[in-house]
C-alpha cells in the first residue's frame, strides 16, 4: 500500500508549479483529479510536441492523473466542482490568476466552512497579500525578482536556469507543505490554508547569496558554470578538447590536487593559494596553470587522475548522454508510462521504495475521466451527454 491512498486531490492547475506538486502527491498514491478546460485544457499541453506530439512538461508533471474538463465560469460546472470537494476531497491545490479561485467560491474560508478538514494549497507569484499579489508571475520573471538571475551566468551577462527553477521550488514547498497539513490533520482533524508563494521559494532557495552579501558586502560575482565562491571547482578543457567537472571543498584536497593531478605539489605551498578565498581571487591565473597541465591528457585521463587523488569530479553531459547515463541505467530507474500515443519511459521518483514502487500511471487524455468522475456522482449517461453538448464539460 502506498503512503497516500485512499488521500483524493482536486486540483485547478496549469504549467508546472501546482503540477508538479500534485504529480508527486499521485506518486505517492494519492488520486489526483485534475479539473481542465474543455477542449484546451492546461495549457502547458500546448508547449510543444516533442515527446511523440506531447508536450515535454505536460508529460512530466501529469502522469497517474484524472482528466475532468469542466468550463468553471458555468454554474452548473461549479456545483459539479463543489459537490466533488465536498464529497470527495481531502486536499484542494490551484495555481489559477490571483483571486480566480475565490470568485469560484474555491477559498479556504469557503471550503472549510463546508468541510472543515480540507486542506487547501494556493499556489501563486507573490502570496496572499502584499504590493504584488496581483502581478501575473512566469517562472523567468521570479527567477528575475528573486535576485537568482544576478548570481547565475557569466560576468557579461546573467542566465536564466535551464529548468523552471521557480516552478519547481514553489511545487516542492507545496508538495511538503501539503503532507505535513495531512500529519497535523492526524492529530487535530482540521485542515488547513496553505499559501505557497514562488517569490519566497526560491529566494529561499538563493538565501546563500543573500548572505553572502549580507551587510552591504558585495555578493557573489557571476562565473558561468564555475563556483562563484569556492575555486577550483567548475568546468575544465583537457586535451581532446572534451571538459570536465572538477570540485575541491578543504586544504587536504587542494594539497592531493596539486601532488596528483598537477603533478606540481609545491604549488599548494605558495601564498598566493594557500586558501580558498585567495584561490577564488586569483582563478584567473590558477585556471592557466590547471589547463596548461590538462593540455596534454584526453577527458578520461584527467578524470583516472582526479579519482586516484579522491577529488570530485564529472563528465559535463548532455541530455542524450542523460538518457544513457550508466548509473540510472544500473541502478534500474527507468519505467514506462502510458500516454494516448503510447508509453515513454519515465525516471523513477527519486527516493527508495522497498514496500512497492510508487504509482506512475498514464498521462491523460484531455478530459478523459470525465464520464467516469461524474458518473462516480450520480450523474446518468444522457446528462452527462448534454453537459457536454452545453459545452459544460
Amino acid at each position: 500500500m502506498r503512503p497516500l491512498e485512499g488521500i483524493t486531490v482536486v486540483t485547478l492547475e496549469h504549467a508546472i508549479a501546482a503540477p508538479f506538486a500534485t504529480r508527486q502527491l499521485a506518486d505517492l498514491g494519492a488520486r489526483v483529479i485534475k479539473v481542465e478546460r474543455p477542449g484546451v485544457g492546461d495549457f502547458a499541453r500546448g508547449y510543444d510536441e516533442r515527446v511523440r506530439g506531447l508536450a515535454s512538461h505536460f508529460v512530466w508533471t501529469n502522469r497517474s492523473k484524472e482528466s475532468l474538463t469542466l468550463d468553471v465560469k458555468d454554474p452548473e460546472a461549479q456545483t459539479i466542482l463543489k459537490r466533488l470537494i465536498v464529497e470527495e476531497a481531502d486536499i484542494v491545490v490551484q495555481n489559477l490568476a490571483p483571486g480566480a479561485a475565490a470568485r469560484l467560491g474555491l477559498s479556504y474560508a469557503t471550503l472549510s466552512a463546508l468541510k472543515p478538514e480540507i486542506i487547501v494549497c494556493d499556489i501563486s507569484g507573490y502570496g496572499s497579500d502584499g504590493p504584488y499579489r496581483d502581478k501575473k508571475a512566469y517562472d523567468l520573471l521570479i527567477q528575475s525578482e528573486s535576485g537568482f538571475l544576478s548570481v547565475t551566468g557569466t560576468e557579461d551577462e546573467p542566465s536564466k536556469a535551464g529548468p523552471s527553477i521557480a516552478d519547481i521550488s514553489a511545487g516542492m514547498y507545496a508538495y511538503s507543505n501539503i503532507l505535513a497539513a495531512l500529519l497535523q490533520r492526524q492529530k487535530t482533524g482540521r485542515g488547513q490554508h496553505l499559501d505557497i508563494s514562488m517569490l519566497e521559494s526560491l529566494v529561499e532557495w538563493t538565501t546563500y547569496p543573500l548572505y553572502y552579501a549580507f551587510d552591504g558586502a558585495p555578493p557573489p560575482r557571476r562565473t558561468g558554470a564555475s563556483h562563484a565562491t569556492i575555486y577550483p571547482y567548475g568546468p575544465f578543457p583537457a586535451g581532446d578538447g572534451k571538459v570536465v567537472m572538477l570540485g575541491l571543498q578543504n586544504e587536504r584536497e587542494w594539497a592531493a590536487f596539486c601532488d596528483k593531478v598537477l603533478l606540481q605539489p609545491a604549488l599548494a605551498k605558495e601564498e598566493r593559494f594557500s586558501t580558498n578565498s585567495k584561490r577564488s581571487a586569483a582563478r584567473d591565473e590558477l585556471r592557466r596553470i590547471i589547463v596548461e597541465a590538462f593540455s596534454g591528457l584526453t577527458a578520461e585521463q584527467v578524470i583516472e587522475r582526479l579519482e586516484s587523488a579522491q577529488i570530485a569530479n564529472a563528465h559535463v553531459n548532455d541530455m542524450h548522454a542523460v538518457w544513457a547515463h550508466p548509473q540510472l541505467k544500473a541502478r534500474k530507474r527507468w519505467r514506462e508510462v502510458g500516454t494516448a500515443v503510447g508509453p515513454v519511459p519515465a525516471l523513477l521518483p527519486p527516493g527508495s521504495w522497498e514496500e512497492g514502487e510508487p504509482r506512475m500511471d498514464p498521462v491523460p487524455a484531455l478530459g478523459e475521466h470525465s464520464e467516469a468522475i461524474l458518473g462516480a456522482l450520480g450523474y446518468p449517461a444522457s446528462r452527462i451527454a448534454e453537459l457536454r453538448s452545453a459545452g459544460v464539460i
